[in-house]
């Protein structure tokens, strides 16, 4: 990965509709996308990705009337995703995360497993009932997923733009999210930029000593 091209490069706001990406490259992504962390594996999310006309459209239908800007985004990329979140995290939600834990050989020793989920647990009520922001912490968890794989796409060649325009509620009532106990978070369009319509002027950033502070 060429970090320096990368920290010169605008996020693309035209895709090249005649541009898909190919099926290998797009499993190794979401393979990537699957194994992203969370905090103590919670796990949070559900993943739509809209690879036909047809999905990419009812998104775009369904963005809501003050994010139509964001359609054309939608429809000419190769694919968008829609991260989800969970509303909540039932006891089924963490104990199939235990099982598939306990399945995969996590933790070899049964004693740290066991450790492990009353951690888990214990961390859970504490943001439930305590912090009381148990929705909000794991949407930081989507939007840490949303950045690691936006840089998993540069590597591969592939522009990500994550988009917040649009409207949770009627994109969660156009794909049934809700039903599913998710909300939509963020939108994550990919695909390759119209080489007609590439940013080439700088970027704009504070300077580093308006930035970092060290101690």
């Amino acid at each position: 990965m060429n970090l320096d091209a990368l920290m010169n490069k605008h996020l693309t706001r035209y895709f090249d509709p005649g541009r898909t990406i190919p099926e290998d490259t797009l499993q190794q992504l979401l393979r990537f996308l699957r194994s992203t962390p969370s905090s103590v594996n919670v796990q949070p999310n559900h993943f739509y990705v809209l690879a036909t006309p047809e999905g990419k459209q009812r998104l775009a239908d369904n963005l809501g009337e003050r994010f139509q800007d964001n359609a054309e985004k939608i429809l000419n990329a190769s694919h968008t995703i829609i991260l989800t979140t969970r509303a909540d995290v039932p006891d089924s939600h963490i104990e199939a995360v235990f099982a598939k834990e306990r399945a995969d050989g996590r933790f070899p020793d049964p004693s740290k497993q066991q450790r492990w989920e009353a951690m888990t647990r214990d961390f859970l009520t504490l943001r439930g009932y305590g912090y009381k922001d148990l929705n909000h912490w794991m949407e930081k968890q989507t939007y840490m997923a949303v950045g690691l794989t936006m840089m998993a796409a540069a590597a591969l060649g592939v522009e990500a733009t994550p988009l917040e325009g649009f409207d949770p509620a009627t994109v969660d009532k156009a794909f049934t999210i809700r039903e599913a106990g998710h909300s939509t978070t963020v939108l994550l369009a990919l695909g390759y930029p119209d080489p007609q319509k590439v940013y080439t002027n700088p970027i704009s950033r504070f300077d580093a000593d308006q930035l970092f502070t060290f101690i």
